[in-house]
């Protein structure tokens, strides 16, 4: 079982290297290692030489080995859930850096048992006909550094299932977490089958065109995607593609505001609100907005916020300066416009650390730029609402859509309501969980290509007809 300090040693750089600051208190968390495009090459050569005899091993051996380092990733969560709350700045609980440990446990484990059978297409007097899934080869994963060991494991875990090698980019701004998991999975898997290339925007850019990665896996905004989309052109790469999102919440007026109030408010504050698929528009009719934006205030106003490692907090800091500086200029922009802050709005500047008060703003028009941008942290828009139709409008009416939700009594009514908005996932009565059995996957510029389960499998391979 490893320590904080032995993870650190064990991915300590030989050479060239930058400091990782923690953005609770600007502390050194560790220094992470500079590589560069020649890493990346030898990295994804090692990869292609490790490939057949991996995927040769077939699909129960993998899960058997994929299961030990499941294994090995549950002996050493503690380690990496402290690690991770220093470098990402997240709470060690709550819905923080030890849920995303045991998040990531869960998903590898999934991916090892799930069957994916030879699919009969067709068996009758006209012939017989087949679907299995081939290896694609080598598979590129970028990660982002909101999520960045769960969203690893989200890439790397069907990709090694499916026969595939990896090599995986972490965010500039949290390698030390996903190198120290590549470490200890590394404990248990083959030489070469796996391996985490720390680099700048050369480095991403190198894997995204790189003639011999077959797919690539990205969770990040919707630029970045654009660009890979761009540098991946020239050799055909399959992609996997879960970009920026501004999702919708539509509270119907049947509801009781006291109940759904804590549920809204993980729906929008978990990670801080750095969540791809939080809640980040609140629409709710007139007849309880006042309810409902007092229950919600309420809730938001008594969870502890502060340095990730105390046992107490359960909301931390934005991960970095960028990320503060754009809720900051968004809610700024509210109040100016006449918006209503209900609770937070005004950061501590003289303290250490990128904290910003999870906020609640009312009173808000829906073509304000806090609601109409992506904040990605801790500030909610709670806007009014008379004609439902009017709501459906609003939800649909940005250019990303990855996930929704409605907020209503009656189920029907909900599913209905579901039904009319263009989004990936629709949750009733809940907002941004998911399931490591559930597709997963956005619509419009929110990305393409579904992850989890058996659609997530089948992403990871080439399929084959076998007609005969």
């Amino acid at each position: 079982m490893e320590t904080l300090e032995s993870l650190l040693a064990a991915i300590a750089p030989t050479g060239e290297s930058r400091d990782i600051l923690n953005p609770a208190t600007g502390e050194l968390v560790g220094k992470a290692p500079i590589h560069s495009v020649a890493d990346l090459d030898a990295a994804v050569d090692a990869a292609e030489k490790a490939q057949p005899a991996w995927a040769a091993l077939g699909h129960a051996k993998r899960s058997e080995i994929m299961n030990k380092a499941a294994d090995a990733l549950d002996e050493n969560a503690e380690a990496l859930a402290q690690l991770l709350s220093r470098e990402q700045g997240k709470p060690l609980n709550g819905p923080n850096a030890r849920f995303e440990l045991g998040g990531a446990s869960a998903w590898l484990r999934t991916a090892a048992a799930t069957p994916l059978e030879t699919e009969v297409v067709v068996d009758d007097e006209s012939g017989h006909a087949e679907i299995t899934y081939r290896p694609i080869g080598v598979v590129g994963a970028i990660g982002p550094w909101n999520w960045p060991i769960m969203i690893s494991i989200w890439q790397i875990a069907p990709a090694l299932r499916m026969g595939n090698t990896v090599v995986v980019k972490p965010s500039e701004y949290t390698p030390l977490s996903v190198l120290a998991l590549i470490n200890v999975l590394n404990s248990v898997l083959p030489a070469g089958v796996l391996a985490g290339v720390s680099g700048d925007r050369e480095v991403g850019a190198r894997l995204s065109s790189h003639p011999t990665i077959g797919k690539i896996m990205f969770t990040g905004s919707t630029a970045t995607g654009k660009a890979i989309i761009r540098s991946s052109a020239d050799t055909v790469k399959r992609l996997t593609l879960e970009l920026g999102g501004n999702d919708a919440g539509i509270v119907l007026p049947d509801v009781d505001p006291k109940a759904i109030a804590e549920g809204l408010f993980w729906g929008a504050f978990i990670n801080t609100g750095q969540t791809c698929a939080a809640l980040k528009r609140l629409y709710v009719h007139d007849d309880i907005y006042d309810e409902v934006v007092a229950e919600l205030t309420a809730v938001t106003g008594a969870m502890p916020m502060g340095v990730g490692t105390d046992e107490n907090n359960v909301l931390g800091p934005l991960q970095n300066k960028a990320q503060f500086d754009i809720v900051d200029r968004l809610v700024e922009s509210a109040k100016s416009s006449g918006a209503k802050v209900m609770v937070g709005g005004n950061p501590d500047r003289d303290q250490p650390g990128y904290f910003y008060p999870a906020t609640i703003v009312a009173d808000i028009e829906n073509d304000n730029p806090l609601v109409q941008e992506e904040q990605f942290g801790p500030a909610l828009p709670v806007i009014r609402y008379s004609k439902l139709e009017d709501a459906i409008a609003m939800a649909n009416g940005v250019e990303v859509g990855l996930g929704a939700s409605v907020w209503s009594a009656d189920a029907s009514k909900a599913r209905e309501v579901a039904s009319q908005i263009v989004s990936g996932t629709v949750w009733i009565n809940s907002h941004g969980g998911v399931h490591p059995m559930i597709p997963f996957g956005g619509s419009k510029q929110s990305g393409y290509g579904l992850e989890f389960g058996v659609e997530g499998l089948k992403a990871l391979g080439i399929p084959q007809i076998i007609n005969g």
